[in-house]
């Protein structure tokens, strides 16, 4: 069962997605949810179908304290690697919050310092807090979004159902027609994703 709080009640929760696909932007959550907030529905995106999430998402909007959503988009992946635009997600995300939160809750086992506020990233995290839960439901939501508009351009990827992941079809597509503009270029060179930098 997901928790609703660590130690305190107005914590940060945030998470990413996207961070292993070929094509399109890394997209972080941050979201502070209210005192007493339950949902028996909300849990890790990944467990979640497409139609629960697109459920979640707006009442998870209305219901918070404040949240924020923020996309890195392809050129900035490739000139400071994946790792990094993931956690550079992050912040921005945290950027947008109206109000500040005393402790942030990370998903995962990496994250770099935000302001002066104390953090704790949680291997699983997203299937163990509400508040990670919520973030990554919202960061997965407004991505999946992202990637069926970029479809329209370029419907030849199906970016529609494979949302930018390496899927057999997505590799056959771009062996067709080769790299579009919203693909990443940088990622043939895998050894340097994992590099701390900004």
């Amino acid at each position: 069962m997901l928790a609703q709080k660590l130690t305190y009640w107005n914590e940060a929760g945030t998470d990413e997605a996207g961070r292993g696909c070929l094509a399109g932007p890394v997209t972080a959550a941050a979201i502070i949810l209210p005192k007493g907030f339950s949902n028996n529905l909300l849990n890790d995106s990944k467990q979640l179908s497409e139609i629960k999430r697109a459920q979640l998402a707006p009442l998870l909007k209305k219901e918070a304290v404040t949240y924020g959503i923020a996309h890195i988009y392809e050129d900035e992946i490739d000139s400071i690697n994946i790792l990094n635009a993931s956690l550079l997600a992050m912040h921005r995300s945290l950027d947008q919050l109206t109000s500040e939160p005393r402790l942030i809750l990370v998903d995962g086992n990496r994250f770099k310092p935000y302001k002066e506020i104390a953090h704790q990233c949680i291997v699983k995290g997203d299937s163990k807090f509400m508040s990670i839960a919520a973030a990554s439901v919202l960061a997965k939501t407004a991505r999946d979004h992202h990637m069926e508009c970029l479809h329209k351009e370029y419907p030849m990827y199906n970016w529609a159902k494979n949302k930018g992941y390496p899927t057999k079809e997505h590799r056959e597509a771009i062996r067709t027609y080769g790299l579009t503009k919203y693909h990443r270029k940088s990622f043939k060179q895998l050894p340097e994703q994992t590099r701390l930098q900004f």
